[in-house]
């Protein structure tokens, strides 16, 4: 959480003024968009390398390396400003990107050596804290102006210098006290109820490979990015609506920022409702939630109120089944490939939202915005669909462990 809250406090300092940046050193605000790019861009390529890497080292390892290249993304991002280089400023917006990455893969450290009563619970906490960097972050652009005038960097570039000081102090705080590494220590326990299970059965043989629950697993991929990309495709158009349709500024801002606070403030509810219900029902909960965004947005969508009622509760919907999901995907996934599956499903889930965010401006500008909440209800059916077709008690919290699924940690 802590590593959460520093890395949240980097990122969100930054990204804000990414765009601006990029429109300031390539000379036209018609590369503006690729600051988010790059950045999606880079959490997305990051994502199976770093879960490799904390397969092989441990969770302290991989964190810690994405930080420290997060942190010089954000070197990179002042040398750009200075040298007026609009490559390398791309490339210092993917590396900073990669501590989105990190981000992610720290939800799933959270769940290491969770009980499976509370796995839901604790993962959830972990996506709680970065309430508190996407809230206070923006808030150091000024002071990160005034520290960069002092420093004599260039313009806009002065808010850089707390990413790079925020994700160092990240990768030393992983390093330091991430003792015992979870995912080793977990790896060790599976590897010894493993063992155990053969001698109790009087085979000399090798314990067979797990296979886990695949059907579990697919239910979390589609559900952790699919959401997610409904979440992207609505969030990323509605500023564009807003100011369309004669909104203030404060208005659009006062929008989004509740919109955060329903992805990331009420996650522990969500961990919660996974652990005492099940992984499918909070699922369920978070397409309901969807649906009644969509429809907010869609049918309201002349209506300030409407809008900002829809922005609520499509954060709401993207928390529930991320956080259930990502519960589910960790004791679904065979101990051998947890970490791997892990990463792949982050990478899935940043490229949906990717490619979600590049094509709802198309949607945008040939339907409107009602049209476009309508088509991403698409995306809430293909889910549920695959809910009512997955066995529930494949997916539910408490009921027996899979095989290969972790056995209640204490």
């Amino acid at each position: 959480m802590a590593g959460q809250v520093l890395a949240g406090l980097g990122m969100g300092s930054t990204l804000s003024l990414g765009a601006l940046l990029a429109a300031e050193v390539s000379g036209t605000p018609a590369l503006s968009g690729m600051a988010a790019t790059m950045a999606t861009l880079g959490a997305a390529l990051a994502a199976v390398p770093l879960a490799r890497l904390a397969g092989r080292a441990g969770r302290a390892p991989a964190l810690a390396t994405g930080a420290t290249v997060a942190a010089v993304g954000g070197m990179l991002a002042i040398a750009s400003a200075a040298l007026g280089w609009f490559p390398l400023l791309l490339v210092a917006l993917a590396s900073i990107g990669v501590g989105t990455a990190v981000n992610l893969q720290s939800r799933f450290a959270a769940a290491d050596l969770a009980a499976d009563a509370t796995r839901g619970r604790d993962l959830s906490l972990v996506v709680w804290a970065t309430t508190i960097g996407a809230v206070s972050g923006p808030n150091l652009i000024g002071p990160g102006e005034s520290l960069g005038s002092w420093l004599g960097l260039p313009p806009l570039s002065g808010a850089f210098v707390f990413t790079a000081i925020a994700q160092l102090s990240a990768a030393v705080l992983y390093v330091l006290l991430l003792r015992p590494d979870p995912l080793r220590v977990a790896a060790r326990w599976d590897a010894q109820r493993a063992s155990d299970a053969a001698r109790a059965s009087g085979s000399s043989a090798s314990p067979p490979v797990a296979a886990g629950d695949p059907a579990g697993v697919r239910l979390a991929f589609v559900a952790i990015a699919l959401s997610h990309a409904t979440m992207v495709a609505v969030m990323a158009m509605t500023p564009v609506h807003l100011t369309d349709h004669g909104a203030s500024l404060v208005i659009v801002g006062f929008t989004i920022s509740l919109h955060i606070a329903g992805m990331y403030a009420l996650a522990p509810v969500f961990g919660i409702l996974s652990d005492r219900f099940g992984r499918w029902v909070t699922i369920l909960i978070g397409q309901v939630l969807l649906v009644a965004s969509l429809l907010s947005t869609a049918l309201g969508s002349e209506s300030e109120a409407w809008v900002v009622v829809g922005l609520i509760l499509l954060g709401l919907g993207w928390s529930a089944a991320t956080v259930a999901g990502s519960a589910l995907l960790t004791e679904s996934a065979p101990p051998a490939r947890r970490t791997v599956l892990q990463g792949r499903s982050d990478l899935v889930m940043s490229g949906s939202g990717a490619a979600a965010g590049a094509l709802s401006g198309v949607v945008l500008s040939l339907i409107g915005y009602s049209g476009l909440s309508f088509a991403a209800l698409a995306l809430v059916v293909v889910v549920v669909v695959l809910l009512m077709a997955t066995p529930r008690a494949g997916a539910r919290s408490g009921a027996p462990a899979a095989a290969g699924t972790a056995a209640p940690r204490r």
